[in-house]
C-alpha cells in the first residue's frame, strides 16, 4: 500500500515499542489493547508529538519520521504533518467559541476565510447555531464534535494526511457515546484518508473498523478483520486479550475415515471440526470457541444443532441481566474452566433453569477455533 499510512516504530523506553501497522486511504484501524499497551503512545509518534528511537512513518508519498542508525533522520515537526488528532479529553480553547477553536486549525488558509470554513465544518458535524458558545457552555457530546471538527479542519483537502481519535467517546454517557459513534460512522464514508480509532471497548472496534490490530506491551500480536482477530485469534494469549472466555486445551485426533478431516479431543470428547489450522493427529493444541458458536440444549423443544459434538455438565451459574442471562456450565473433566455464554432471558425462563442441574450444551464445529498449545492457568474469580 504506497498511498496510505505506513508506520513501523521500536522503542525500549519509556514505553517499549515493537509495532507495525497500517492504514488505507478511508479505512478505519482500531488500536486495542489494555492499559499501557502503547496504543497512545503510537499515535503521538504518528502527530509527531513523541519520537520513537528507531522506525518510520509515512504517509502517502510524504515521509514524516525516518529514525534510527540506518535511516535518513527526517523527523518533522508536529505543525509539519497533516495530522488531525481528537483527544480524550478534546483539549479545547477553554477561552475560544467553538467556531473560534475549530478556526485555530486552519492557518494553512486566509484569515478571511477562517471563520466561514470553520462554521462549515461545525455544520458538517451537526453544530449549527452553536458557533459562538464556549467549551464550558456545551454538552460532553457538543464537546466532542467541535473536538472532531477541528481535526477535520486539518486533514481535508489534504492527499497526505491521517486522522487519529484516541478513546474519543470515554468521557461521555452510554446513549451519547452510541449516538456520536454512528455519526462518526456516517462521516467517514465521506472521508478517503486514513482513520486510526485507540480504543479499549472490543464491541466498539468490531462495530466500527475496518481491520483491528491487537496490541500489547507495545508489540503487535495480530492484525486482521474484526470477526476473524476476536473469533480466530492467533494465540492463548491473544484469545486472553479479546476477552475469549472459552479457552481450553486439547489433541487433534485421526480422522473418521481416510482423506476426512482431523478431529479434536477435550478429555472424554471427540469434536468434529471444520479447520485444523495446520495442526497434525496427535498435536497438543489450545482451542477456543465464541459463545456465539454454544448451543443450549432445550427441554421443551430440541433442535437439529443438539446433536453436534454435545457435552454434558453443570450449571453454576445463572444470571439475568435484562434482555440475556449469563451462564457457566461446569464439564465434569474440568471444572474449574466452565464452558460461559448467554442466552435469551425467556429461553432461560422457558427452561426453568436451575443452578446445580446437568444441561446440555452443543459445540458448533464451525466455531472450533485451534491454537498452538501453551499451559494455560487455571482460571479464577473475578
Amino acid at each position: 500500500m504506497s498511498d496510505g499510512l505506513r508506520v513501523t516504530l521500536r522503542q525500549s523506553a519509556p514505553i517499549s515499542l515493537d509495532a507495525e501497522l497500517s492504514c488505507a486511504p478511508g479505512e478505519l484501524l482500531a488500536l486495542v489493547g489494555p492499559s499501557g499497551s502503547g496504543k497512545s503512545t503510537i499515535l503521538r509518534c504518528i502527530a509527531g508529538l513523541h519520537t520513537a528511537i528507531e522506525g518510520e512513518v509515512s504517509c502517502g508519498r510524504d515521509t514524516w519520521f525516518n529514525g534510527g542508525v540506518n535511516n535518513s533522520g527526517v523527523n518533522l515537526p508536529p505543525q509539519a504533518r497533516r495530522v488531525g488528532l481528537v483527544f480524550q479529553n478534546y483539549a479545547l480553547f477553554p477561552h475560544l467559541s467553538a467556531v473560534e477553536n475549530v478556526a485555530t486549525a486552519l492557518g494553512h488558509l486566509p484569515p478571511a476565510l477562517r471563520r466561514e470554513r470553520a462554521a462549515e465544518l461545525l455544520a458538517r458535524v451537526h453544530l449549527q447555531g452553536l458557533e459562538m458558545r464556549r467549551p464550558a457552555t456545551l454538552s460532553g457530546g457538543q464537546q466532542q464534535r467541535v473536538a472532531v471538527a477541528r481535526a477535520l479542519a486539518r486533514v481535508l483537502d489534504h492527499e497526505s494526511a491521517v486522522l487519529l481519535l484516541d478513546e474519543p467517546f470515554s468521557a461521555v454517557d452510554q446513549v451519547t457515546r452510541r449516538k456520536l459513534q454512528s455519526e462518526l460512522v456516517r462521516l467517514r464514508r465521506t472521508l478517503n484518508i486514513p482513520i486510526i480509532l485507540v480504543t479499549h471497548d472490543l464491541d466498539e472496534a468490531r462495530a466500527m473498523a475496518d481491520r483491528i490490530t491487537i496490541l500489547h506491551r507495545g508489540v503487535t500480536l495480530q492484525n486482521g478483520a474484526p470477526d476473524e482477530v476476536l473469533t480466530r485469534p492467533r494465540d492463548a494469549s491473544v484469545a486472553r486479550l479479546v476477552q475469549l472466555t472459552n479457552v481450553f486445551e486439547g489433541t487433534v485426533s485421526a480422522p473418521l475415515a481416510p482423506g476426512g478431516k482431523p478431529r479434536l479431543t477435550w478429555h472424554d470428547y471427540t469434536f468434529d471440526i471444520e479447520n485444523d489450522n495446520g495442526h497434525v493427529p496427535g498435536s497438543r493444541v489450545c482451542w477456543a470457541i465464541p459463545p456465539r458458536y454454544l448451543l443450549l440444549h432445550q427441554r421443551l423443544r430440541p433442535s437439529h444443532g443438539e446433536r453436534e459434538n454435545a457435552v454434558t455438565g453443570t450449571l453454576i451459574d445463572c444470571t439475568p441481566l435484562g434482555e440475556t442471562t449469563s451462564l457457566s456450565i461446569a464439564i465434569d473433566e474440568e471444572p474449574q474452566r466452565p464452558l460461559t455464554f448467554s442466552i435469551p432471558t425467556h429461553v432461560a425462563v422457558r427452561n426453568a433453569l436451575r443452578i446445580g442441574e446437568q444441561v446440555g450444551v452443543s459445540l458448533l464445529a464451525a466455531g472450533i477455533h485451534l491454537m498452538p498449545w501453551e499451559a494455560l492457568e487455571e482460571r479464577r474469580g473475578d
